[in-house]
C-alpha cells in the first residue's frame, strides 16, 4: 500500500550507471533502484528474495518514519516481515527514558546471535537514540556487528545510506546534528489501508527540563500547508478516511513558515478534503492551545470529540520547574473553554510523579486536578532521570519508595474516574470505525469511537475500515462491548 509522490515512477527506467542526482526526492529514488538491483542479485544467488523487519519502539512519529522505511526497503524489492530472523532488520529507537536504550541494547544481543548463524544478515539502527553521542560511541565500541547507524534528521536518505551499506564493509554511521531540510516525498507502507499519520512538523522549541526531546529531534520546523494538504488528498483518493496529525506540538504549527499559518487554519483547510472522514492530531502542549483552535473544533464536523492535553503536574510550583509555561489555573481555565465549546469532548493527558523537588502539597494539587478535570484517561509515569535534561541534575530527587506510593494513589484515582465516565456511555448510539478482528476472538471486530475509546463489536473481517453505527452494550472500564446496527459507509 505505497503512498508518496508519483509512485508510478518506474525504477526500473532510472539509469543507475549515471550520475546520481542532486535534487531531493528524485536522489532518493535513484538509490531505490541501485537497492533494487542489490536485491535481484541477492534474488539470483539465493533463489528468493531478501526479508526485511522494521521495528519501531516509541512515539506516533516514530511509527510514520517506520512507515517511510517500509515503503522504501519494498520499494526496492524486500519481503517485509514481523520477525528479526531476516536478512535486514532495522530498529527505529526511541530514547524518552533510559531504559528505552537499555532495551535496545538487550534486543542487540539476540540479534547478534542471529547474525553468528548468519553472517550475511545486515543490521540498522536508526531514531532518536542514534542522535546521542554516548550511544553512538558505545555501539561503535562494543557493537561492532551493527551496519548502519543514523539519526533522526537525516531519515529520509534512507535509500542512499543503504546503498552506502551494501557498499561498504564497514560500519556506516551519518548523523546530523540538526537540519532545516524536510523530504517527505517518498514511499510509505502503511500499517492501516483506511487511516495513516501526516507529519506536519518535526522538533521541539519548549525544553521541558525533563525532556530529551529537542536535543534529539532538533528545533521546530514546519512543513509548508501545500505539501500537507496534497499529501492528505492523495491519502483520501487511496482510501484513507481518517488522519492524525503529528508534531511534538501541533499547536506551534506554521511559526516557521515564511508566511506564518496556524495550526487552526491548517485543520480547515484539511476538513475540506473529500474522503477524509476523520481528522485527529497529537500532542497539543497546553501553553499555547488558541482560541482559534478551540473555534475550528467547536464547529467542525470532521475533528474528533478527543483532545490530548499533558498536564505532566498540577503543581503551578512543579510546572515552573519543569519549564512548562503555564499554572494549575491556566490549565484548568482551559479546559473549562474547551468544553463549553465542544461538550463531551474526552480529554486525556500524561502526568508525571515525583519530579524533583516534588512535596505531597504539590502532588495533591495535581490531585485536584485530576478530580477537577475528570479525565477520560491518563497515561501516568514515575519519574524518570534522564541524563541530558537540566532535572537530571536537580537537587531534592524524591524517594523512590514515596514516589511509588504517590503512583499507586494517583493511578487509582485516573482509573476510577475513568471507569465511572465511560460507563456514561453505555447505552448510546456511537459511530464506531472497524480497524481490524480482535485479537483474541476471531468472530468479533475491534475499532474505536471518535473519542478514542475502544469498542469490540461481533462482526465478520470485511467490516475492516468501515463506519459502523453502534449500540453500547457494556463497559468494561477502558473498552466497551457493542452491537452493530448498520454499516453507514456505503451512506457516506
Amino acid at each position: 500500500m505505497h503512498q508518496g509522490i508519483d509512485l508510478d515512477i518506474n525504477l526500473d527506467k532510472i539509469d543507475i550507471n549515471a550520475e546520481s542526482p542532486a535534487e531531493e526526492p528524485a536522489r532518493q529514488y535513484y538509490f531505490m533502484a541501485k537497492c533494487r538491483e542489490r536485491v535481484r542479485e541477492f534474488e539470483r544467488e539465493t533463489g528468493r528474495r531478501p526479508i526485511a523487519c522494521v521495528t519501531t519502539f516509541g512515539c506516533q512519529m516514530n511509527a510514520r518514519d517506520s512507515e517511510k522505511l517500509s515503503g522504501i526497503l519494498e520499494a526496492a524489492g524486500y519481503l517485509l516481515t514481523d520477525s528479526e530472523e531476516a536478512d535486514f532488520v532495522i530498529y527505529n529507537t526511541c530514547t524518552v527514558r533510559e531504559n528505552a536504550n537499555n532495551k535496545v541494547y538487550g534486543r542487540l544481543g539476540y540479534l547478534h546471535s542471529l547474525k553468528k548463524k548468519q553472517p550475511s544478515m545486515r543490521i540498522a539502527l536508526c531514531g532518536c537514540m542514534m542522535q546521542e553521542e554516548e550511544a553512538v560511541e558505545k555501539l561503535k565500541k562494543s557493537y561492532r556487528f551493527v551496519d548502519l547507524i543514523f539519526g533522526t534528521h537525516n531519515i529520509y536518505k534512507f535509500a542512499e545510506l543503504l546503498a552506502q551499506m551494501y557498499a561498504s564493509d564497514k560500519m556506516v554511521v551519518d548523523i546530523w546534528q540538526g537540519t532545516q531540510r524536510i523530504v517527505e516525498e517518498l514511499p510509505a507502507e502503511r500499517k492501516f489501508p483506511f487511516k495513516s499519520g501526516v507529519n506536519i512538523m518535526f522538533g521541539c522549541n519548549n525544553f521541558c527540563s525533563y525532556c530529551i526531546v529537542p536535543y534529539v529531534r532538533g528545533r521546530e520546523r514546519s512543513r509548508e500547508p501545500e505539501d500537507i494538504l496534497r499529501e492528505i488528498g492523495r491519502l483520501a483518493s487511496d482510501g484513507v478516511a481518517e488522519i492524525m496529525l503529528l508534531g511534538q506540538n501541533v499547536n506551534s504549527y506554521g511559526k516557521t513558515l515564511k508566511t506564518p499559518v496556524t495550526f487552526a487554519k491548517l485543520l480547515q483547510e484539511a476538513e475540506k478534503t473529500d474522503g477524509i472522514r476523520r481528522i485527529r492530531f497529537m500532542t497539543s502542549h497546553p501553553k499555547d492551545l488558541s482560541d482559534e483552535l478551540i473555534d475550528v473544533m467547536k464547529h467542525s464536523k470532521k475533528i474528533c470529540r478527543h483532545l490530548h492535553l499533558p498536564l505532566q503536574s498540577g503543581s503551578s510550583r512543579i510546572l515552573k520547574a519543569m519549564n512548562r509555561q503555564y499554572t494549575k489555573e491556566s490549565y484548568l481555565k482551559l479546559i473549562d473553554k474547551i468544553r463549553a465549546a465542544v461538550p463531551g469532548i474526552a480529554i486525556t493527558t500524561d502526568i508525571i510523579t515525583g519530579f524533583p523537588g516534588e512535596t505531597e502539597e504539590d502532588f495533591l494539587e495535581t490531585m485536584d486536578v485530576v478530580k477537577k478535570v475528570r479525565f477520560d484517561s491518563a497515561f501516568t509515569f514515575i519519574y524518570s532521570k534522564r541524563s541530558g535534561t537540566p532535572a537530571a541534575s536537580m537537587e531534592n530527587q524524591v524517594p523512590p519508595e514515596i514516589v511509588k506510593d504517590r503512583f499507586d494513589r494517583l493511578l487509582k484515582e485516573v482509573q476510577d474516574i475513568a471507569a465511572h465516565k465511560a460507563q456514561e456511555l453505555v447505552g448510546t448510539t456511537q459511530t464506531v470505525l472497524v480497524e481490524s478482528v480482535n485479537d483474541h476472538d476471531a468472530s468479533m471486530v475491534t475499532g474505536k469511537m471518535d473519542n478514542n475509546a475502544v469498542v469490540h463489536l461481533k462482526g465478520t473481517p470485511d467490516l475492516t475500515g468501515r463506519f459502523v453505527t453502534v449500540r453500547l452494550e457494556e463497559c468494561k472500564g477502558f473498552y466497551y462491548y457493542g452491537t452493530v446496527i448498520t454499516d453507514d459507509t456505503a451512506a457516506q
